[in-house]
């Protein structure tokens, strides 16, 4: 009989850094022999990475909020049904750069949308698939903001919003965790990127096999 896999989502502002320790972790566990699948969202597969392209590069004036969380909740859908639910399916671990929890905190709590219609459209979308952990990474807004200007990247829609906009963002992934210790580990982003994987190997301890 397969073992069940185990599905971890990284979550974080801007500059948390939740690309490197999800590559990290992932390096980590395929060393204890783990099969490992690292993905993102929006996107990790052609149809959510062709609305990711319309979310990050929207036509026009761009997305009203309501239609911005219908099209990750059809990215996240998609990417459930084709990849991730697939993937646990065979005893494989899951890796995911952003889940429902990115868009409870930017389009339900900064984008006024509120949780219970973020929570709803996941229900209908994806079955209200949920990370066996969700690690959030948390750092000084400041420090944030300098590590994410030292990668010389445009910004996209999202990652260009305003100060105001990605303090509510933090403020709200702060109100989940808080909701929810059992289901995230708050993780400090600060320090060397060896620290900080220390941190969460010890975070999801009690996963591993």
């Amino acid at each position: 009989m397969t073992a069940p896999g185990r599905f971890i989502a990284f979550e974080g502002g801007e500059g948390a850094g939740k690309s490197t320790q999800g590559r990290l972790l992932a390096e980590a566990l395929r060393a204890r022999g783990l099969t490992v699948l690292m993905t993102r969202e929006p996107g990790g597969t052609p149809g959510a990475e062709a609305i990711r392209n319309l979310l990050l590069s929207p036509p026009g004036e761009g997305w009203p909020p309501q239609a911005e969380a219908l099209l990750f909740a059809a990215a996240r859908a998609d990417h459930v049904a084709h990849l991730i639910r697939p993937a646990l399916a065979r005893g494989e671990w899951v890796i995911c750069d952003r889940f429902v929890d990115s868009s409870r905190a930017y389009q339900g709590g900064a984008g006024g949308l509120g949780d219970d219609a973020i929570t709803a459209l996941h229900a209908f979308g994806s079955d209200g698939l949920r990370p066996d952990r969700v690690i959030l990474l948390e750092g000084d807004e400041a420090a944030l903001a300098s590590r994410l200007a030292a990668r010389g990247e445009a910004a996209d829609a999202i990652e260009g919003r305003p100060a105001k906009y990605h303090r509510a963002v933090a403020t709200a992934f702060r109100g989940l965790a808080e909701a929810d210790p059992q289901g995230f580990a708050r993780i400090d982003a600060i320090g060397s990127p060896e620290d900080v994987h220390a941190r969460i190997l010890a975070a999801i301890a009690d996963l591993l096999p």
